[in-house]
């Protein structure tokens, strides 16, 4: 949807991503799941106004069998519990990995695909994350788009696999129209 949607379910690196959530083996080209780890990956932003099309549709909703959280893009509150829905290069990321943001100090999901984020994994084997914020529905994009901007980082460590019992801000990043994001 900027992010294309897969509907099909069954590749062998999606079974794997199940068998890693379940305590298997599993090992992907770029992640280990079997340890936590830090990476420097560029991070970028995205809403209901600017998924493609405008929409909360995730490529891997819960609900058609994937190994993730949600059925509909969503701003949780950020804990291991509750987190927030990301879209990346499922070659890149397992769905359903969870990873841990230090400077927002929050957890998400990868439940969505990103086609900014194929390519740059594809090409250049370039980590890219791209983190949901917002509600569900449309939003001033002006505002939307400003605070997509003045978070994105062009490099910064993001924990794959993370531990559970991490600091949490369960401030939510974009609310009302307004950009309510804490960094840290």
């Amino acid at each position: 949807m900027r992010h294309l949607k897969p509907m099909v379910f069954g590749t062998a690196l999606s079974l794997l991503a199940l068998l890693a959530l379940l305590g298997g083996p599993a090992v992907s080209a770029a992640v280990q799941r079997s340890q936590s780890n830090s990476i420097n990956m560029y991070v970028t932003f995205y809403g209901f106004d600017d998924n493609s099309p405008p929409s909360a549709d995730i490529a891997y909703p819960k609900d058609q069998g994937y190994p993730t959280v949600h059925n509909l893009a969503t701003e949780g509150s950020g804990a291991y519990n509750d987190p927030v829905t990301f879209a990346t290069d499922k070659n890149e990321i397992p769905i359903g990995s969870i990873i841990y943001v230090p400077f927002l100090e929050k957890y998400f999901v990868m439940e969505d695909d990103c086609t900014e984020c194929d390519h740059n994994w594809s090409r250049h084997h370039k980590y890219h994350v791209d983190l949901w914020m917002g509600p569900q529905f449309h939003s001033p994009p002006n505002a939307l788009y400003a605070c997509e901007n003045k978070l994105t980082r062009s490099a910064t460590a993001i924990v794959l696999n993370p531990p559970t019992n991490l600091t949490v801000d369960t401030t939510l990043m974009f609310i009302n129209g307004k950009c309510t994001a804490h960094t840290h």
